[in-house]
């Protein structure tokens, strides 16, 4: 078999992929030919991608060559496959077209382009979402995953037309999208020009028809309510009149939360924040806030519960910042730990315990730990070459040593990098070195170093993945770094360093180094727990009774994903493992990066002085949680949310549910009857709840958080249609119905309330209170709608939740957060900047330093080139800051920057 394809012609994406099925079933040879050529001889116009059978037959349908492909492999056609192929011909491949037209031809941008596509993608979205399958067909990858994702890449691909609140459609999209084939036939076809690649090809389509426009109106929730049937509306009315009934009983309260038997035990751990750095609003929704809202989440199921976190105080990082303070390290640790936990307190983090990684249990459980491995020939020695500050009697670690680049001859290159010309260094190799500290000439000598023996371990870390990620709710960009680094096979990786601040080696002749601090870090999530209770193992060595969930963000997953895992298998020591690693990606501020140094973005001590409350940020932050791909906080999108999502639509029905039962029924809840159409709403907010718990047991906030705002969208367009505030002046029959509503209305409201808490803690805790909800409905969060607020139930008093942001408010914390002015080119002016920054310029110096570590470790693991570039982008950016900050004339690179 011959298989022609050309670059940009869309339809070869998915025969490329699927001719990966047919590999060693058939003899297949791919030929990528010009867009002119005409392979199929009988047909009078070229036609790509085009199958040439053995038999001398030809398929030039995109959807036939990969039903042939997948046929060859074993695949069964089934009618749901069926049906999504058909679907894509006459629905989705018309919208498309005109979609890409408009896009790459025309040159038209937004809601242009994404109009003819919308009802399409809304399709796909609700499909995947109602049967909660990561696929269009079941668990599992099929044709029509395939074909589909093959039409819809060259346009989602770019962020701008993926959206937001179609989250199973992003989660199925980048899941497909990381997948090695799909990456392999990407970059075939449209050779890294991203759409425009198709350019040659469209201008030679004519231009399509607008696809035939349907009048909607809130065409999700009518699709969603005609689909209703009789057994699911009166399966809501049996809930909804068993009210409090339907509650399971409340969990009781343990102290220490340790595992049961028989239950469902939840482990919560956020990423250790490093103890020096004060965290911003980034780390903050990365690692802490998210896993927050899990943890609420799992209390409010009634699954047993633990949440834990700390700061990670050791390493090289901790020895700078206390250098620069004319502290101790312990004192610096001591320092920013409370500064650490009066942040996240503001911010309402509920864990149960919040600890520490310079403890005795750290040193105890990190060397026992060490030992295992040592004893099952899981730990090489090897030489490593380093320079040697003699007046300062220590090895120096990259960011206290600089000199002159080996490469261009900048005088003032770092240990792991040189602003100059942008390529990477190993301090050896710097001519004229200085240590930093005494400006005194180091010198090289040897030391010894301890290795994890990744290669050795790498066979059980594949089969422990190999049980795991199936069926797991691993987030896709997880699973692709896990990947990444598996590709090309695991290396040693060194877990000593020398330090003196740190987690002691115990082993003849390594007495003055200390463990690195990612091969220990991972290990105070143990030992913060053995802080919390001499129990701890019944957690952290029983995987067969505890669900594992770690939050963090991306650059975070190798460590927790493979490090800490062979670490742990080595050991053999029955130590639980993550089962569901959640990944973020990163957040922006504003068009930039967060800069403490320059003053730039809000970090967690500078949230409180805004006069903005806690649930405000959380929201907010909580809205553009960077689940599938970088996002930014926007100061007037911040407004606009606070304005429109929080105030004219959850504070409105809210308060407007509440007053109503104030003003109309003297604060006591009226007698409710139900007519169908209150029947049908119970059905449909029922299943509005099912699929936020259908979101959050997969841990996707970010939608969840919208099913939300979707339920009190109901509950106000319920209000507008039945229009209680003119019933109630009306007949007796109208005054029943204004009961009615607002009843309903009112039983609602107490059901966001609780929905809220996750998100909200502040403002759920002040609705529960108005409403006077019962306690045990302000604790569990139930799968049906249930009328917690029965008639005669007497309410408290109502008041607004929410106040409006305004223009100048916002314009005002604007310019507070954007940064220093530009620095004036007047020396005088230069002077004063840099004088008076000089902590800003050290804490610049951390972070430059820290991304020296990050791209050094992903140099020596031999990471993919474009997570490296990245990176190295990140640290160029960091130190370009930096010299601003100390009023130095910024270095133009010259030259490629290299990993």
């Amino acid at each position: 078999m011959r298989l022609f394809v050309s670059e940009g012609a869309p339809g070869s994406l998915p025969v490329l992929v699927a001719a990966g099925r047919a590999q060693g079933r058939a003899e297949l040879q791919v030929r990528a030919v010009g867009p002119e050529e005409c392979v199929v001889p009988f047909l009078t116009q070229p036609k790509l991608p085009v199958l040439q059978l053995d038999s001398g037959n030809y398929l030039f349908s995109t959807s036939a060559i990969c039903r042939y492909f997948f046929l060859l492999s074993g695949w069964e056609a089934d009618d749901l496959t069926n049906q999504w192929l058909e679907w894509e011909a006459t629905e989705l491949q018309p919208a498309l077209s005109a979609a890409l037209y408009y896009l790459v031809v025309q040159g038209k941008k937004g809601e242009d382009v994404l109009g003819p596509l919308g009802r399409a993608l809304t399709h796909i979205d609700h499909s995947l979402s109602r049967q909660n399958c990561p696929f269009l067909a079941g668990e599992t990858e099929s044709l029509a995953d395939i074909v589909l994702w093959g039409a819809l890449y060259p346009l989602l691909q770019d962020p701008a037309y993926l959206p937001e609140e179609l989250g199973a459609l992003r989660s199925w999209f980048q899941t497909l999208s990381a997948q090695e084939p799909c990456q392999r036939a990407a970059e075939t076809v449209l050779k890294q020009q991203g759409v425009l690649a198709l350019r040659p090809y469209l201008q030679k389509q004519p231009q399509p028809s607008p696809p035939e426009s349907r009048a909607v109106s809130n065409e999700p929730e009518e699709e969603e309510l005609a689909t209703l049937s009789e057994e699911e509306i009166a399966a809501a009315v049996t809930a909804w009149e068993k009210g409090l009934e339907n509650l399971p009983p409340l969990r009781p309260q343990q102290n220490p939360v340790l595992p049961v038997a028989g239950d469902r035990n939840v482990l919560i751990t956020s990423a250790l924040p490093y103890v020096n750095n004060v965290p911003h609003l980034g780390n903050i929704i990365g690692c802490v806030l998210s896993a927050d809202v899990f943890a609420r989440y799992s209390r409010l199921r009634q699954w047993n519960t633990l949440y834990l976190c700390g700061t990670d105080e050791y390493g090289t990082a901790t020895e700078t910042k206390a250098m620069e303070e004319g502290l101790t390290p312990q004192e610096i640790c001591d320092k920013y730990h409370v500064i650490h936990a009066d942040i996240y307190r503001w911010f309402n983090i509920s864990f149960d315990t919040f600890g520490r990684t310079t403890t005795a249990q750290q040193t105890k459980i990190t060397q026992d730990i060490f030992q295992r491995l040592l004893a099952r020939g899981f730990i090489l020695q090897d030489t490593v070459e380093q320079l040697r500050c003699e007046r300062c009697a220590r090895f120096l670690a990259d960011r206290f040593v600089e000199g002159v680049c080996p490469f261009c001859g900048y005088e003032e290159a770092r240990g792991d990098q040189c602003d100059k010309c942008g390529k990477l260094i190993n301090a050896i190799e710097l001519k004229k070195p200085q240590c930093k500290v005494c400006r005194s000439c180091p010198v090289v000598r040897s030391s010894q170093h301890l290795f994890l023996d990744l290669p050795k371990l790498e066979k059980r870390l594949e089969e422990w993945l190999g049980k795991t990620l199936p069926g797991s709710n691993w987030t896709p960009n997880a699973r692709f770094i896990i990947r990444s680094w598996l590709r090309d096979g695991l290396k040693p990786r060194c877990i000593t360093r020398d330090l003196k601040w740190g987690t002691p080696v115990p082993l003849e002749g390594f007495e003055d180094k200390v463990f690195y601090v990612w091969f220990d870090a991972t290990i105070g999530y143990l030992s913060i727990t053995a802080n919390y209770t001499d129990q701890w193992e019944r957690w952290w060595k029983n995987p067969e009774q505890v669900d594992l969930y770690q939050f963090m963000a991306k650059d975070n997953v190798p460590f927790h994903g493979l490090v800490f895992p062979c670490s742990a298998l080595g050991a053999e020591d029955n130590y639980t493992l993550v089962k569901y690693l959640i990944a973020t990606e990163y957040l922006n501020y504003e068009d930039g990066k967060f800069s403490k140094s320059r003053g730039v973005g809000v970090f967690g001590d500078m949230a409180q002085d805004t006069e903005i409350p806690a649930d405000i940020w959380r929201f907010y932050l909580l809205y553009i949680r960077p689940e599938g791909q970088d996002s930014a906080f926007s100061w007037t999108d911040m407004l606009l949310k606070n304005n429109s999502e929080l105030l004219n639509n959850l504070g409105n029905f809210i308060n407007r549910a509440g007053m109503f039962v104030s003003k109309f029924f003297g604060g006591c809840v009226p007698e409710m009857v139900l007519n169908p159409d209150d029947q049908r709403l119970l059905a449909h907010i029922t299943l509005e709840l099912r699929h936020y718990h259908q979101l959050l047991e997969k841990v996707r906030i970010r939608d969840a958080l919208r099913s939300i705002l979707t339920v009190s969208r109901h509950g106000n367009q319920y209000i507008q249609v039945n229009e209680p505030w003119k019933r109630i002046k009306g007949s007796e029959a109208d005054r029943q119905r204004a009961g009615t509503v607002t009843g309903m209305a009112v039983n609602i409201a107490a059901l966001l309330s609780v929905m809220l808490q996750p998100y909200m803690p502040t403002v759920s805790a002040t609705i529960q209170a108005q409403l006077q909800l019962p306690r045990p409905a302000c604790s569990v969060l139930p799968t049906d709608f249930l009328c917690t607020l029965p008639a005669g139930h007497q309410i408290g008093t109502v008041s607004p939740l929410f106040q409006k942001l305004e223009n100048d408010q916002i314009e005002s914390l604007k310019q507070r957060f954007g940064g220093q002015a530009k620095v004036s080119p007047n020396p005088a002016v230069v002077e004063t900047v840099t004088t008076a920054g000089q902590q800003q310029i050290q804490t610049l110096t951390d972070e430059v330093a820290k991304q020296g570590n990050v791209v050094r470790e992903l140099k020596a693991q031999k990471a993919d080139k474009n997570q490296v570039a990245a990176e190295v982008a990140k640290l160029l950016d960091l130190k370009k800051q930096l010299a601003l900050a100390e009023g130095r004339p910024l270095e133009t690179p010259k030259g490629k920057k290299t990993k």
